[in-house]
């Protein structure tokens, strides 16, 4: 298979659609980290890329209130990047901290699977979607067909969905990352070609990453979101599968204590790996003595005997993998190179 090597902050693409990216790693890292992304086909000199489809991104707000400024702008940065965008009526509401009433925010949820787009991002994060559950149309949103993408607050919709219909949904940017003053444009690279079905593995550098060759669904996110979720019908009761966590603003103790929970009320012995994103933007203390997220990773394999994995591209950082989220993926380890298998074909 040929390809093109390129370095920081160089991205190169190559005929068989493979790129490489080279830049400094680590678990709770914002920086891109060294990864490679592998797409279908094969290498032929003869290869002609075939014309996207121009899909459509419906913007919606389930969570906290959004600047208009920064929807404008991202409206404008997607459709540079070939997307039709609309932007729901309530997307510009607030009430207190949240993005319109409880009423208008579960509204738009509604309205967003009944529209043309085929894409239904959030503006952002923050809190309010845990709110909204109870009321939420789930059999709606997944006989719709819709690609439903974000991260953080949203991982509450994703495995509430998951949960409740079996849909595969998208952790990924929301619409803040693509309305923010620099967009970081491997976010927005990998973002278009897992919409359009174009990424096949992910790569990347995960020196310390526990021996693993394993399948198994893809599940996940924020770590707050998932263990907020615990004794409600919105957790996902997943066997054998793949558990990705992220979080922000969180010291290590408290990630260890939710970590703790998961496996005490018995849900990571169910699982066959861990796999590790960005922790960020916590503080230690002089109290911490040594204590930080690598003692936490240390504790998390004595406890479990699970297969971990760090250094997992996504998380609050500016650049972020998409991910399908409730999809068989495989995930094995070499060399200190950790590959995620996210779509197969026959070739």
């Amino acid at each position: 298979m040929a390809k093109k090597k390129a370095s920081a902050p160089a991205v190169a693409h190559d005929h068989d659609h493979a790129h490489e990216h080279v830049h400094g790693a680590g678990c709770d890292c914002p920086t891109h980290g060294d990864f490679e992304l592998e797409h279908d086909g094969a290498y032929d000199p003869s290869y002609t890329p075939i014309p996207r489809k121009k899909l459509g991104i419906y913007l919606v707000s389930p969570s906290g209130a959004m600047d208009p400024d920064v929807i404008a702008k991202a409206r404008v940065t997607l459709a540079e990047q070939g997307f039709k965008v609309s932007v729901d009526r309530a997307a510009l509401a607030r009430h207190q901290r949240f993005g319109g009433t409880d009423a208008q925010r579960l509204a738009g949820l509604h309205r967003a699977a009944t529209q043309k787009h085929e894409i239904v991002m959030a503006t952002r994060g923050g809190y309010g979607l845990t709110r909204l559950l109870p009321q939420i149309d789930w059999q709606l949103l997944a006989d719709s067909g819709k690609k439903f993408v974000g991260y953080s607050d949203f991982t509450a919709l994703q495995l509430g969905l998951l949960a409740k219909t079996g849909m595969v949904t998208y952790a990924g940017p929301s619409a803040a990352a693509f309305g923010a003053k620099k967009v970081d444009d491997l976010t927005a690279d990998i973002f278009a070609e897992v919409m359009h079905g174009e990424l096949e593995i992910l790569s990347f550098d995960s020196p310390d990453a526990d021996p693993v060759d394993c399948r198994g669904i893809l599940w996940g996110g924020n770590l707050a979101m998932v263990t907020s979720l615990l004794g409600t019908p919105y957790l996902p009761k997943i066997k054998g599968g793949i558990l990705f966590l992220e979080d922000v603003n969180e010291h290590p103790y408290r990630v260890e204590r939710m970590l703790a929970q998961l496996l005490q009320a018995g849900v990571l012995a169910k699982q066959k790996a861990i796999v590790l994103g960005n922790f960020t933007e916590y503080r230690l203390t002089p109290n911490d003595a040594g204590y930080d997220m690598s003692e936490v990773i240390a504790w998390l394999r004595r406890e479990t005997g699970l297969p971990v994995v760090t250094g997992l591209p996504f998380g609050h950082t500016a650049f972020k993998v998409t991910l399908p989220v409730g999809a068989k993926v495989g995930l094995a380890t070499e060399d200190g190179v950790a590959h995620l298998v996210i779509d197969e074909h026959e070739h």
